[in-house]
C-alpha cells in the first residue's frame, strides 16, 4: 500500500476534509485554524486602535494612514500569513503569542505603529484575544450559514405543507393505523417546530471578556489605574458587535456556547425526526424519488432507488449531535481560574458544524428529489374504514348511546371492518337523522379534522 501521508482529499482521515469536503467549505474561512487565527488578528487589532484613542500618554493617537494600514492587515489576512504565523509558532510554541510577534513584523515598516508595538496585546491573557475570537467566528457562522440553511430548509418544508395540503394520508400510531390527517400537515409539523428552533438559535447572544489573567484587570490596573477598564473592555467588545461577560475566570465561561450548541442540537434531532419519517414513507412506497441518470441503487439489485440522501442526513446529524451535545457539556466546566481542556475541545468547532453542514445539505437534496405518490396513499386510507370507528363512538357518546366505545372495540379492534359492515352498524342506532346522515356519508378520506387549514396556516 503506497498512500501519500501529504493531506488531499482522498487520504485526509476525517470525511469533512476529503468526501464530503465540497458541502463544508463555507465552514473553511470561519472555522478553520487559518480562520481562527485571522479573527484573532481582527481582534488584536481592535484592541490595539481602542488603546490609541484611549489618550494614554506613552501612546499618540494613529494618524488615518496607520490605521488604514491595520485594517489592510485584518481584510488582506490569507493563508500565507496563516503559514508565516504557525512558522512563529514553531520558536514561541504559544499560538497566541505568534500571532503579537506576527503583528510586529507587519507593522515593523511604519515607524509610527513600530513605536507603538508593545502595545499590541497590552496587557491582555490569550484567552482574552481567543475567547472574543471565538464569539466573533460563531456569530459570523450563525449569521452566514446555520440561519441562511435552516432558513431554508424550513421553507422547503413550509411549501411542501401547502402544496400537500389537501392529501389525506392515513396516520400511523404505534405503526397502527389512526386518525387521518394530510400530507401537508405532516410537513407542516416539522415546519413549525423548526421555526421555533430557528428562534432560539437566533436568540443567543454572544459573550466575550477582554479582563485580563484571572478576569480582574490586574495588569491593566497595574499600568494605568486612572483608566475605567471595564468601560473601555466594554467599548471594544461592542465595537466588534459583541456583548461583554463582566464576570469571568480567566477564560470566559462559554454558557452562551452552550446555549447555541444545544439549541442547534434541537434543530438537528427535529431534522433527525424528519429523515426517519420520510424513510418510512418512501418504504410504504408513498413517495418516490426522482431517478437521476447514471445512478445506482444497489450494486447487486438493479430495481433499487434507496432514499440514501435522508440516511446519510441522519448518521451526519448523529456525529454532529454528538460533538455539540460534547461542547454544550464540557466548555462551561474549567479546574479553578483555568484549565486548557476547553482549547483543544474548541478547536473542533468546524468539526461539529461541518457534520451538520453534510447532514442538512443532504435533507435538502432528498426532499429536492420527492415525488408524491398519491395512488399508493389513496389505496392504503381508502381501504381503513376502521379508522372512522373514532367519529362514530364520538357522536354516540353526545348523544347518549349506551357503551359507544365497547361497541365499536368489538366490531374493529385487531379485525378491521370494510365500508358495507360500518354503513350496517351506522344504520341501526337510535341516532338523529342529521348526525346518521354524517356518519353514514363520511369517508376515511374526508375525517381530516382541520389537516388542511393548519397545513396552509403554517
Amino acid at each position: 500500500m503506497q498512500i501519500d501521508s501529504t493531506l488531499s482529499p482522498l487520504n485526509a482521515l476525517s470525511p469533512l476534509d476529503g468526501r464530503y469536503a465540497g458541502r463544508s467549505d463555507v465552514l473553511r474561512p470561519f472555522l478553520s485554524e487559518a480562520g481562527f487565527m485571522a479573527h484573532r488578528v481582527e481582534v488584536e487589532v481592535a484592541w490595539l486602535i481602542g488603546l490609541c484613542d484611549l489618550g494614554l500618554p506613552e501612546l499618540p493617537s494613529f494618524s488615518s494612514e496607520s490605521r488604514q494600514q491595520l485594517r489592510r492587515v485584518v481584510e488582506d489576512f490569507s493563508e500565507a500569513d496563516a503559514a508565516r504565523i504557525k512558522e512563529i509558532e514553531k520558536t514561541t510554541n504559544h499560538d497566541v503569542k505568534a500571532v503579537e510577534y506576527w503583528l510586529k513584523e507587519r507593522v515593523a515598516g511604519n515607524e509610527e505603529l513600530a513605536q507603538a508595538a508593545e502595545f499590541i496585546h497590552f496587557a491582555c491573557t490569550s484567552e482574552d484575544i481567543n475567547n472574543t475570537s471565538h464569539a466573533l467566528m460563531l456569530g459570523r457562522v450563525r449569521t452566514h450559514f446555520v440561519l441562511p440553511q435552516l432558513t431554508r430548509l424550513c421553507s422547503e418544508l413550509r411549501q411542501r405543507a401547502h402544496l400537500y395540503a389537501d392529501q389525506p394520508l392515513l396516520s400511523r400510531t404505534h405503526g397502527q393505523p389512526a386518525s387521518p390527517t394530510t400530507v401537508g400537515k405532516e410537513f407542516a409539523n416539522v415546519a413549525a417546530r423548526l421555526q421555533r428552533a430557528i428562534a432560539d438559535i437566533e436568540a443567543v447572544v454572544p459573550l466575550a471578556k477582554m479582563n485580563g489573567a484571572t478576569g480582574n484587570y490586574n495588569a491593566h490596573i497595574s499600568a494605568y489605574p486612572e483608566v475605567d477598564w471595564p468601560a473601555f473592555s466594554a467599548q471594544v467588545i461592542q465595537g466588534l458587535g459583541l456583548t461583554q461577560n463582566e464576570y469571568s475566570i480567566q477564560i470566559e465561561p462559554h454558557d452562551w456556547m452552550s446555549a447555541l450548541f444545544d439549541a442547534i442540537a434541537r434543530a438537528n434531532t427535529i431534522l433527525l425526526d424528519l429523515n426517519r419519517d420520510i424513510w418510512g414513507y418512501i418504504a410504504l412506497g408513498y413517495f418516490k424519488q426522482r431517478l437521476k441518470e447514471g445512478e445506482v441503487g444497489s450494486s447487486t439489485m438493479p430495481h433499487k432507488v434507496n432514499p440514501i440522501d435522508f440516511e446519510n442526513s441522519e448518521g451526519n446529524i448523529g456525529l454532529a449531535n454528538a460533538l455539540l451535545r460534547h461542547l454544550s457539556e464540557k466548555l462551561p466546566v474549567s479546574r479553578w481560574q483555568r484549565d486548557l481542556t476547553d482549547s483543544t475541545v474548541l478547536r473542533n468547532l468546524g468539526v461539529a458544524l461541518g457534520y451538520c453542514a453534510v447532514a442538512w445539505d443532504s435533507c435538502l437534496r432528498g426532499l429536492g428529489k420527492l415525488e408524491l405518490n398519491a395512488a399508493a396513499i389513496d389505496h392504503d386510507i381508502d381501504n381503513c374504514w376502521e379508522v372512522l370507528a373514532e367519529p362514530v363512538q364520538t357522536v354516540m357518546r353526545r348523544y347518549g348511546l349506551p357503551q359507544p366505545y365497547e361497541q365499536l372495540k368489538a366490531l374493529t379492534r385487531g379485525r378491521g371492518i370494510d365500508r358495507e359492515g360500518l354503513t350496517e352498524f351506522i344504520s341501526k342506532l337510535d341516532l338523529p337523522a342529521e348526525p346518521k346522515a354524517r356518519l353514514l356519508a363520511l369517508t376515511p378520506r374526508e375525517y381530516l379534522g382541520l389537516a388542511p387549514e393548519l397545513a396552509r396556516k403554517v
